[in-house]
């Protein structure tokens, strides 16, 4: 079964078998307002803990979207190319921006899960 995990900087992994879905939450997108252009990594890409791994661009500026986590690039989501606003409209569920391989699982130990996310942001 998967488990949801979310970061300070306001992205959220679900993770399943090892690998990683990787977006940004809801409150995130909500922040950044209408997405038109988001820079999806390159599958094969191995990040570290804290990388650049995306960055999306919205009507009001441009922001990173880090690594959570240690891994390489699996996939990322083709369909944003061409529809950024996906990110809008189901942050936490289609408009996810990559997957990874997780090199290390412990480091999920430091993450958030929902409730404390939910405090976190307030």
């Amino acid at each position: 079964m998967a488990k949801t995990y979310f970061t300070e900087d306001h992205e959220w992994l679900r993770v399943e078998g090892g690998v990683a879905t990787v977006g940004i939450t809801n409150y995130a997108q909500e922040q950044l307002g209408d997405l038109v252009f988001v820079e999806l990594p390159e599958t094969g890409k191995k990040l570290a803990k804290g990388d650049t791994a995306v960055v999306v661009e919205s009507v009001k500026a441009a922001s990173d979207v880090y690594a959570p986590v240690d891994g390489e690039i699996t996939e990322a989501n083709g369909t944003l190319s061409s529809d950024p606003s996906l990110v809008n409209s189901a942050a936490t569920g289609a408009g996810w921006l990559w997957k990874m391989k997780l090199a290390n699982e412990s480091q999920l130990e430091g993450l958030m899960d929902e409730a404390a996310y939910l405090a976190h942001i307030g």
